[in-house]
């Protein structure tokens, strides 16, 4: 197979055409067609449908650019590392994370990841889907809880989870009685929260006087004494600490597990191993109480 048509059907299928591809590579529109062509007379298989305006990867060029994708980048890599005499990190290096923890942790992690390897850039965007790490060009992200993925692999760093709080001057629960709380998004949601206490399981009617649309805001206007709300311990310790808020309970189900992914590949380059090394560091043992410390210092 030739490894330069290979290379220029990955650039073509990481860019979505011929034009955009030539655009961003400086390279012949017309060579780049060529190239790609011959890779398809030379496997007998098409690997994009070609419209009028549009150019789609059929199934088996998808499984092609996922396959092909991750091993010239590799060798790229490998490359880059023997010519520079080692491993050192460098090079770009795109991170997609959620949107509390890139609120209250991400910037300074990427400002002291950034100031320890300087030849590496840093690109982090902060949303709450599930990206396509290979479509999308990402090298590692980060995701609460996600589903099984075959096509990824990675580590827990972080545990959390879920508390009922409130400020000190709401009124606790009690039976037959409407909770004032404070949610995330719709108020469609389940009316009766569990919780566990220290006296055993306790259930509160609840009623959402209060919408927001993220975790800090709930957590702010819970301080103003508007109602409860079920926060991340990670969010809150320091508040219940300084007695601003009080622990009515925790929350029942599975705890909140941060996950660092990555494309499955052979060789991890040396910029992700050095960002999964640097949030070992960042946080050892991985507990709630570690990223509270870590945010609030």
């Amino acid at each position: 197979m030739d490894l330069l048509a290979l290379s220029d059907f990955v650039i073509v299928a990481r860019h979505g055409g011929f034009g955009r591809a030539a655009r961003a590579t400086g390279r012949p529109k017309a060579t780049l067609s060529r190239r790609v062509a011959e890779l398809e007379g030379s496997l007998s298989l098409r690997l994009f449908e070609r419209g009028a305006r549009m150019l789609r990867l059929t199934e088996e060029g998808r499984a092609l650019h996922e396959r092909a994708g991750a091993l010239l980048t590799e060798l790229d890599e490998t490359a880059a590392a023997i010519a520079s005499g080692g491993r050192r990190p460098r090079g770009r290096l795109r991170i997609s994370a959620p949107l509390l923890f890139s609120q209250t942790a991400m910037g300074k992690l990427a400002a002291s990841f950034a100031l320890r390897y300087p030849e590496v850039r840093l690109e982090i965007t902060t949303e709450d889907r599930a990206v396509d790490m290979v479509e999308e060009g990402y090298d590692l992200v980060i995701r609460v809880n996600p589903d099984p993925d075959a096509s990824l692999v990675g580590r827990v760093f972080l545990r959390d989870g879920l508390v009922v709080v409130a400020n000190p001057d709401v009124e606790r629960p009690t039976a037959g009685t409407m909770t004032p709380v404070v949610v995330r998004g719709s108020p469609d949601q389940a009316r009766l929260w569990s919780m566990t206490t220290p006296a055993g399981t306790s259930k509160i009617d609840v009623d959402p006087v209060l919408c927001l649309s993220s975790l800090i805001m709930v957590r702010d206007a819970v301080r103003m004494g508007v109602g409860a709300a079920r926060l991340p311990l990670s969010l809150v310790s320091h508040d219940l600490a300084a007695g601003q808020l009080v622990r009515w309970g925790t929350v029942e189900g599975p705890e909140t597990l941060l996950w660092a992914l990555y494309p499955s590949r052979r060789l991890l380059s040396a910029r992700v191993s050095a960002f999964l090394d640097y949030l070992k560091e960042a946080f050892p043992n991985g507990t709630a109480e570690e990223l509270a410390a870590y945010v609030a210092d």
